[in-house]
């Protein structure tokens, strides 16, 4: 039997998604509680495969997993078994059987980001590791302005790490909208995004390029050279991970996932931090 999950975790505690040989990883952590939720030896684990794998400190508000199993147990006590062997900053939201064909990451048809970032003077307290800061005041028309000249299908290697296995920079950034909470000095701006998939730390290289344009070091038309350029030299840097969260990915509604796995064309956007 086939099962996917989706998953919450807040990601400030652990070494990203993959599994390393720290164990310190949210796949190290659900692959051992869903072994002990299954009876199996110490020790074992249980093999998973994940929507999209995310990096040190960033969150996940619906990451995607199938797994096989010969254990045939209700979905239900899937999610609560295996959530009491989790530790509290990651939970099983549902279990839902899936056909054999089903592949939690190359049956997915987009997947989508948010990052949370807070405009004060003051640096993030309560909300550290939570979101992103920025001392500057940011101008919204100009960040637009910017992310209309992204989207599109395009060659993202300017925002594309060294480190990244992607076969090809080419995506398709098929929407980035960005949002502002509250007025005045102190408030919240809220960055969607959302493509077919993404290079590694390519949402955190927009944010650094996007935040220079909204602080007014550069206009909104030095997008356009950066993406040109074909060079990470010629971006800004990497932005913090702390304010990134993956939304998750979307599927075909004919997969039987639950409302918010399924791609909508009314699909509701991100309305705040979790």
């Amino acid at each position: 039997m086939r099962l996917a999950l989706g998953i919450r975790y807040n990601g400030q505690a652990y070494e990203g998604w993959q599994s390393q040989r720290s164990g310190r990883t949210v796949q190290d952590k659900l692959e051992a509680a869903l072994a002990k939720f299954a009876g199996l030896p110490a020790g074992s684990r249980v093999s998973t495969l994940c929507a999209g794998r995310t990096d040190a400190g960033v969150h996940g508000l619906m990451q995607v997993v199938h797994f096989d199993t010969a254990i045939e147990r209700d979905p239900f006590s899937w999610m609560r078994g295996t959530n009491r062997y989790l530790p509290d900053d990651i939970a099983v939201q549902w279990a839902h059987p899936v056909p054999d064909e089903f592949h939690c990451r190359a049956s997915a048809l987009a997947r989508r980001y948010v990052y949370v970032l807070s405009q004060s003077p003051v640096r993030p307290s309560l909300d550290s590791g939570r979101v992103g800061w920025s001392m500057y005041p940011l101008d919204g028309d100009a960040m637009r302005a910017a992310a209309a000249l992204l989207v599109g299908r395009h060659d993202f290697s300017s925002f594309r790490a060294s480190a990244c296995q992607a076969l090809s920079p080419v995506k398709d950034l098929r929407r980035i909208e960005i949002t502002r909470v509250g007025d005045g000095e102190r408030c919240r701006w809220h960055f969607e995004f959302e493509a077919d998939a993404f290079l590694h730390h390519m949402i955190r290289n927009l944010m650094g390029s996007l935040v220079r344009i909204g602080r007014g070091d550069e206009r909104p038309e030095w997008i356009s050279d950066v993406l040109e350029a074909r060079s990470r030299k010629v971006a800004a840097p990497t932005f913090s991970a702390d304010g990134l969260y993956f939304l998750g990915p979307l599927y075909d509604a004919k997969w039987g996932l639950p409302a918010e796995a399924t791609f909508q064309a009314d699909r509701a956007s991100y309305d705040g931090p979790p």
